[in-house]
């Protein structure tokens, strides 16, 4: 794990903009730099070995996937739409810097994101295509969740798996993974998203269904992500502890 999170703060910290202007590049990193697991890049990083290749091929994709999930974080708590004035335990970037440089530092994120995906070593328009196709679906599941009448399943596939999906695929084509491959790291990773939610929901103890149904759900969805490890080549023992940790884990 260690070595995956150097490399993803190694990568954040070379890509994100310093300098004028200052409050607005300040805002950019401060978003990026408060915390939060990495669990993304982490994954895109570790699916680029269960491919078959490099970590430090899928680098700055697996920069790409965290600088656009953080742009969503920056976003999802304005006024507007969640109305937070904390994140990871931390005034939030609009409580921060304001309401226009939180959007404003959002949108650059979004714009980087790509930018620097655009930098793999290999399949860049693969690479780009993913994160274009799993980033409206985040905005999409986003939009279905402040619904007065949402589908819940497409939130949890949407908002909270597709970048899981977009990371681990991301991953793969910068290690220069087949086709056949590249399917199984997404079917991998929307399992493990969709795990990731139910063992949220859990620990928020905000069901929206039962704790015995929400607890098999993360149950299942784990297992079939750890079953769909089994058929890549490469080294997959990360991802598969990753997985069983997520079942049952506190925080």
């Amino acid at each position: 794990m260690d070595r995956y999170l150097e490399l993803v703060e190694r990568t954040l910290d070379e890509v994100l903009p310093r300098g004028r202007p200052e409050r607005f590049s300040e805002a950019m990193r401060y978003a990026v730099g408060t915390g939060g697991k990495r669990l993304r890049p982490v994954i895109c990083l570790a699916s680029a070995e269960a491919a078959g290749g490099k970590a430090e091929d899928a680098r700055y994709p697996a920069a790409a996937i965290e600088l656009l999930h953080n742009y969503t974080l920056v976003h999802d708590d304005l006024p507007a739409m969640d109305n937070d004035i904390e994140r990871r335990g931390k005034p939030s970037v609009w409580a921060k810097f304001g309401e226009a440089n939180a959007i404003l530092a959002g949108d650059a994120l979004q714009a980087l994101a790509f930018r620097t995906a655009a930098r793999a070593p290999r399949n860049v328009a693969e690479i780009v295509a993913v994160l274009g196709e799993k980033g409206v679906g985040v905005v999409q599941g986003q939009v279905e969740d402040i619904g007065s009448d949402k589908d819940v399943p497409y939130v949890y596939e949407h908002k909270t798996a597709d970048l899981f999906v977009a990371a681990a695929a991301m991953g793969g084509y910068a290690a220069g993974a087949d086709a056949g491959t590249i399917e199984t790291l997404k079917e991998f990773a929307l399992n493990l998203g969709l795990a990731f939610q139910y063992e949220d929901d859990l620990l928020d103890g905000d069901y929206t269904y039962s704790k015995e149904e929400t607890e098999r759900l993360a149950r299942e969805t784990t297992r079939r992500a750890v079953e769909a490890l089994a058929r890549l080549k490469g080294d997959t023992s990360f991802l598969r502890e990753l997985a069983n940790k997520l079942v049952g884990r506190r925080v």
